[in-house]
């Protein structure tokens, strides 16, 4: 039987469903399949592009960036008193026991598209063995980055390494973390070491060898720290040890033409609006997307449609933004979204405020030289605590000069048609910044780890400090607050008892009633999520639920 090549096949082979022989045994006269397709390098391009759509094919609540923040330490649920996904996630309980699906579904997806480019790269008549090899290093940089996501989201799951149909229990972690290794030292070795203010525009967003050894480092710090391991193990049975991985990150950061910008705050679309006071008043200049500090990052469109909503807007800004104002101009520039993932106060309590990050990354709603005007309690919200993250709001921009109507800054910079705020968030979300290759560098104890955290620090308005790892702990959560490392941070360095310390009797308002709010950490689920019902059903028992997530005494009350 020919495989077809569609998005249909991909879904069937993802869920493991088989015995669909006699439906597809049919005359193909219009679709590509694997007896005429992939046959050249630019069928592999096109291959290796769809295996990119999936990076940001998940909705936000089921995406580990916002997952992050949600569970740790740094946020709360949010939303309005029917939001119960969110509220779930923030407190360890489960709105369903599909919650996670989606999730699970649009990873192994993207596996699937993976496996298929991997296994058809012999049939395709190449220009060139960098051609191949550049095509090959990227598919597997994303394969290791869609396994990664599994495994901290839901520890031990199936490998699956072939786009065959399969049926396979979860593979121990030592083996899923050597393969995506394998994959990582692949990718470093096949992408070319290309100076990134050198590449063309039209690579911006792409995998490169320094994607690929940031986050082996990421991976590394991970699985050696949350399993109590001294390396990394390899799929042909060796091991990556700390020296190799501290070698790969000064290597990233020597040679990859990657490097800080000057100011912390030009990195986020606030510091693109010059009618925002605090922009102005600080000489602040957006960078823009794809800017030198980017080293792995999701990138959006001004397509944004409802057909494919997740996929070609930045739906995580929405969800972040600010909640039900009667005039998002008394807002200004901070735009309309579903109030999800309210700061956690402690946080702005701990921060020290001359640290030119913290107003840099949270917006105070009651300061008016922030908001003109913020209504408490807008569209029902509940769990607010007056505390919003700055640097992934939606930003608007006046439409003229009277100053009384407002529109996303994407509209008139990219010249955009659809004026619908839930479509025109644009903004990449930068999944590994060049702060936290910095700090990995300063944590692993690399021979420049004390340049290598002062340099993260200065940037910041701030004096040196020892690079010990209590102070590192620090400045990861305030340098990279809200950027999807928090709870994985916890969980690696068994510090997830400041996931309760941190959010115990915290003052937050549902529809403007006070009220106490404390969130417990539990360990039995050893920081991971439930599987989804339909997947361990549709495996017939094959795949197991995790630890802490059987029956109903989890569910969010």
């Amino acid at each position: 039987m020919k495989k077809i090549f569609s998005i249909f096949t991909a879904i069937l082979l993802v869920l493991g469903l088989t015995g669909c022989e006699n439906f597809l045994d049919s005359q193909n006269l219009t679709k590509k399949d694997t007896s005429n397709y992939p046959q050249t390098p630019d069928d592999a391009e096109q291959l290796l592009t769809g295996v990119y759509s999936m990076l940001g094919r998940c909705e936000p609540l089921g995406f580990t960036y916002f997952i992050s923040e949600l569970m740790s330490d740094n946020c709360f649920g949010g939303g309005d008193q029917a939001d119960r996904s969110c509220k779930a996630m923030d407190q360890f309980k489960k709105s369903s026991e599909d919650m996670f699906r989606w999730s699970w579904r649009a990873r192994y997806m993207g596996i699937y598209r993976s496996n298929f480019l991997m296994e058809q790269l012999p049939a395709i008549a190449w220009d060139s063995q960098e051609q191949r090899d550049k095509i090959e290093g990227e598919a597997r940089l994303l394969r290791a980055f869609f396994y990664f996501d599994l495994s901290i989201m839901f520890g031990e799951v199936p490998l699956v390494t072939t786009p065959e149909a399969v049926n396979i229990p979860k593979s121990p972690a030592d083996e899923t973390y050597a393969f995506i290794a394998s994959d990582l030292l692949a990718a470093i070795e096949k992408i070319p070491a290309v100076d990134v203010p050198s590449m063309p525009r039209s690579e911006n967003g792409r995998m490169t060898r320094w994607a690929a050894e940031a986050l082996l480092a990421r991976v590394w710090l991970f699985y050696t720290g949350y399993y109590n391991k001294d390396s990394l193990p390899t799929a042909d049975g060796g091991a990556v040890t700390r020296k190799q991985v501290q070698d790969y990150v000064a290597d990233c950061i020597a040679n990859s033409g990657h490097d800080l910008l000057s100011d912390f705050r030009n990195l986020w679309p606030y510091s693109h609006v010059q009618d925002y006071k605090y922009t102005s008043e600080n000489g602040l200049d957006w960078a823009g997307d794809g800017n030198i500090e980017e080293v792995l990052a999701i990138k959006y469109s001004t397509l944004g449609t409802w057909d494919v909503v997740q996929q070609k807007c930045n739906q995580i800004c929405l969800y972040y933004g600010v909640r039900g104002q009667s005039n998002y101009a008394y807002t200004f520039p901070f735009g309309q979204g579903w109030g999800f993932g309210p700061v956690n106060p402690k946080l702005w309590e701990d921060w020290d405020d001359a640290d030119i990050r913290k107003k840099g990354s949270i917006i105070d709603c009651t300061d008016k030289s922030e908001m003109r005007l913020f209504l408490k309690g807008g569209g029902n919200a509940s769990e607010e605590t007056f505390y919003v993250n700055k640097k992934h709001c939606p930003i608007n921009v006046y439409t003229d000069q009277t100053k009384q109507n407002v529109v996303n800054y994407s509209v008139p910079l990219y010249g955009m048609t659809e004026t619908n705020f839930q479509l025109n968030n644009t903004q990449d979300i930068i999944l590994i910044r060049f702060s936290d290759v910095l700090l990995m560098g300063a944590e692993l104890g690399c021979p420049d780890a004390q340049a290598y955290f002062d340099r993260v620090r200065n940037r910041a308005g701030l004096p040196s400090r020892p690079a010990t790892l209590d102070n590192i702990k620090e400045e990861r959560r305030f340098e990279l607050a809200f950027e999807g490392v928090r709870y994985y941070d916890l969980l690696r360095w068994h510090d997830e008892r400041l996931i309760t310390e941190n959010q115990t009797d915290i003052q937050v308002y549902d529809r403007k009633v006070p009220r106490k709010k404390s969130i417990t950490f539990r360990p039995e689920t050893g920081g991971f999520l439930s599987i989804p019902l339909t997947e361990i059903q549709l495996s017939e028992g094959v795949l197991t639920q995790n630890p802490g997530w059987e029956g109903s005494d989890n569910y969010l009350e």
